[in-house]
């Protein structure tokens, strides 16, 4: 007599089914599709004996009847009533209105395995569109970040007060956004604090000189100007870190140079302000890029985000008010509100503020879903969608040299981008050939 009163089930884990391991497999009439597979450890009594009869049990507990100890002689029956029971309400009811499907099966360790033909979400079934649909709101929101931002600096052009509201605004969106557990705010303690502010230092000084730069001449010739950040990141990894850059990423940024210098010297809004903010900007960037590999903290990129924004607020304060808050305070508010009414004026600097921190945030879950490549390539095409679109909304004039000179730095900045991905992916890939040999000898 089989013992079947004894049953511990722990909890499931899912697994692909591998067939190798099943040592008999009893399905139902409807058709399986295992898009997953429940594990369930079963502890099942085994025989003393060899003969014949079963040591485990094939079929899930609620076919077998288990209110008397029934006997091996009786198990074959009650198995076939259960299936033609099942047959008939499938022939009653119809095989379309199950909408889980299950089996059952036992491998060699006695642990039953369960499928069920769970459906699969929208973004599992068509990740393409969801990945398209983050390009598209990425590339959408850095344009109208960038229109509504210099539109702003028309009539109120004080670049240090606006940096500081746009990172006001994406801290209280983060604030927000952790009280309400989306995501759940990541402790910090001293250690991780002194990590992040260099980081957000540079992230700081780089926004703002960004911003004193788009102030002072076409947006368009400021993202020429930021196209040379690719060079100064390729100089500090190899005078500063120490890395060795192949030839192959200089000689990309050979373009990137000769267009921009092409476009600087007929760029009809030329000044020095803007082009040398621009050249700090791609400076201070450059350093929160080599900060950002010393502070791997394992935090995720939200929360690292969020504190990195929030010391970047407070950094930004202090030169606002000591360049800007006299001028302010005396005819630069009074001047705005005359021009476009308080209203608008409010809702403009809240809304660049809101675009600046969704389109950065965007660009981050972009880049967690697409590999490197992908990823260097669509920041290129950005900075081309952002260019094209201020020359039309602005009506900018350029002449025929700017013109060219903008696309050869373009076309440099796409060439660096893709000998770079490939680089590091073919590093990735040798890692991890690396690390499976490791464990393969082990």
């Amino acid at each position: 007599m089989m013992n079947m009163a004894s049953v511990s089930v722990t909890n499931p884990v899912q697994s692909p089914l591998r067939t190798s391991r099943i040592s008999s497999l009893y399905l139902s009439p409807i058709k399986i599709s295992p898009t997953s597979v429940a594990l369930k450890s079963r502890s099942v009594p085994s025989r003393a004996s060899t003969s014949a009869g079963l040591a485990f049990s094939p079929l899930p507990e609620n076919v077998i009847t288990r209110k008397n100890k029934s006997t091996v002689d009786t198990f074959p029956h009650k198995l076939f009533l259960g299936f033609s029971a099942l047959d008939q309400r499938l022939r009653r009811r119809g095989s379309a209105e199950l909408s889980l499907v299950t089996a059952a099966a036992a491998d060699a360790d006695g642990r039953e395995i369960e499928i069920s033909d769970k459906p699969k979400s929208f973004g599992e079934r068509f990740p393409f569109i969801i990945t398209g649909f983050f390009f598209f709101m990425w590339y959408f929101l850095n344009v109208i970040f960038n229109i509504l931002n210099k539109k702003v600096y028309n009539y109120f052009p004080y670049p240090y007060f606006v940096s500081v509201i746009h990172l006001l605004v994406g801290v209280v969106y983060c604030l927000v956004s952790w009280t309400v557990g989306l995501p759940k705010r990541a402790p910090i303690n001293k250690e991780l604090l002194l990590v992040l502010t260099p980081v957000a230092f540079c992230h700081a000084l780089g926004h703002v000189m960004s911003n004193v730069s788009f102030a002072a001449v076409a947006v368009s010739f400021t993202h020429t100007i930021k196209a040379l950040e690719p060079f100064f990141n390729a100089a500090a990894s190899q005078f500063i870190l120490g890395q060795q850059i192949p030839l192959s990423l200089w000689l990309s940024l050979a373009p990137v140079v000769i267009g921009v210098s092409m476009a600087s010297l007929t760029e009809l809004s030329f000044n020095w302000t803007g082009f040398v903010s621009a050249m700090i900007s791609n400076i201070a960037f450059t350093y929160r890029s080599i900060y950002s590999k010393k502070a791997m903290t394992g935090m995720d990129s939200t929360n690292v985000y969020a504190y990195i924004s929030i010391i970047a607020l407070l950094v930004c304060i202090p030169p606002a008010l000591i360049i800007e808050g006299p001028k302010l305070l005396q005819h630069g508010f009074q001047d705005a509100i005359a021009q476009v009414g308080l209203y608008k004026f409010i809702s403009d600097l809240f809304l660049i503020g809101l675009f600046y921190h969704l389109y950065n945030q965007l660009a981050t879950n972009t880049l967690e879903r697409v590999a490197p490549l992908t990823h260097a390539v669509g920041n290129v095409l950005k900075r081309v969608f952002v260019i094209g679109f201020s020359i039309v909304v602005f009506g900018n004039k350029i002449s025929t040299q700017t013109g060219i000179g903008t696309a050869i730095a373009i076309a440099g900045v796409a060439m660096y981008s893709l000998i770079k991905a490939n680089i590091e992916e073919e590093k990735r890939k040798a890692a991890a050939a690396s690390a499976a040999g490791g464990a393969a000898s082990s």
